[in-house]
């Protein structure tokens, strides 16, 4: 019987150590806000960290409280009984640096003005991610993780984990993932990021100082990512021409689809930070692991050492199965371990989040092996 891990509580853990950036800057100091979910058994082997995608945050799974109708954005998978089973592991999420969620990010006081970063937040990327995550791993104790997974962005820090910290990391799921993005890819993010720094409310990242929000220009970077990540069949079939919903705002629209893209950009606009908007695209237009392809991708992957699950959706046009099987090809090629799958699915990138029956029964057969894998010591 799969079930909730109940109301959960994050924690905010300081690092007092400074850390060196990849791309110049340096924090004196950082916190990390975290959510785990389970026990940490005696030989601290059973340990998972989740790592979220651009616009995520700490909390995969549970609730905040009684009261609290949304379940973390990862809950159809993190749980007693489901894939990522909460019953043998102990699972690990965080809201990475320059996020907005209580992690150290640009709504952060910077120690050396007094005053939040704003836009002088250093510039990080995955593999700052990586580093700091580690630092986490350090802080419980956990010398390896028996698996580290996410999909989208998260799936690039997984991969990443793999090649950075090859003895630390068992098994890797990969999903809904790219070894690098497309120009196309890049492209759609600078739309976003120029929608954003157009408002006349940005201020060149300066608005708190104003003490508004560029809500217009990072409502419209939602709507404009939010595209992306639906497919044609999901929208056809959500939308169609319909016209927009008598209990909505529908002042100014059309058809239900118009409706539904300026919701999503106002409810993002009062819960996310243009800054850390940008922050997070430019870590995400960052990550080649190839480093420019100075060297090719499988053999990059020759230093690795854990198993490899990678999946990718059908209507995913973000981060086509291509590219997911571009991963695939290099691991098989690396001479590594790795399942793979294409699963049908009309839900386009966004499916990764997405109760599907047949996602969940390979996702868990994966976990389930990682977990035997283990010995199961509990």
């Amino acid at each position: 019987m799969t079930g909730s891990v109940g109301v959960v509580t994050p924690q905010l853990i300081p690092f007092e150590t400074p850390l060196d950036l990849e791309r110049g800057g340096r924090l004196p100091r950082y916190d990390l806000m975290v959510e785990t979910y389970g026990t940490l058994n005696t030989q601290k082997s059973n340990a998972v960290l989740v790592c979220h995608a651009l616009s995520g945050d700490h909390h995969a799974a549970g609730y905040h409280g009684s009261e609290d109708t949304k379940p973390g954005w990862w809950d159809s998978y993190i749980g007693p009984g489901k894939a990522i089973d909460t019953d043998l592991f102990f699972v690990v999420s965080l809201n990475n640096l320059g996020g907005c969620s209580g992690s150290t990010g640009p709504l952060s006081m910077n120690p050396e003005t007094g005053k939040a970063y704003g836009p002088d937040f250093p510039e990080v990327t995955v593999l700052d991610w990586i580093h700091s995550q580690a630092r986490l791993a350090d802080y419980f104790g956990i010398e390896q993780f028996a698996a580290i997974a996410g999909g989208s962005l998260g799936g690039m820090q997984a991969l990443q984990w793999s090649i950075t910290y090859p003895s630390r990391v068992k098994s890797a799921a990969i999903i809904a993932a790219a070894p690098r993005l497309t120009a196309q890819n890049i492209a759609f993010n600078e739309v976003a990021r120029q929608a954003i720094m157009r408002d006349p409310n940005f201020f060149e990242g300066n608005y708190a100082d104003h003490e508004v929000i560029p809500a217009s220009g990072l409502g419209l970077a939602r709507m404009v990512g939010h595209i992306t990540y639906l497919s044609d069949v999901s929208m056809g079939k959500k939308f169609g021409r319909r016209l927009p919903r008598d209990d909505r705002d529908a002042e100014g629209v059309n058809f239900a689809v118009e409706q539904y893209l300026r919701y999503q950009g106002e409810q993002f606009s009062g819960r996310f930070d243009a800054n850390t908007y940008i922050l997070m695209t430019r870590a995400l237009d960052y990550f080649d692991p190839t480093n420019t392809e100075s060297m090719p991708l499988p053999n990059v992957l020759k230093s690795t050492k854990c198993q490899f699950l990678v999946l990718s959706f059908t209507t995913d046009w973000r981060f086509s199965p291509s590219r997911s099987e571009e991963i695939v090809d290099a691991l098989i090629q690396a001479g590594k371990p790795v399942s793979y799958s294409r699963l049908e699915s009309t839900h386009g990138h966004d499916a990764f989040l997405i109760p599907d029956a047949t996602y969940e029964r390979i996702f868990k057969a994966f976990m389930d092996r990682v977990y035997r894998d283990l010995g199961g010591d509990e």
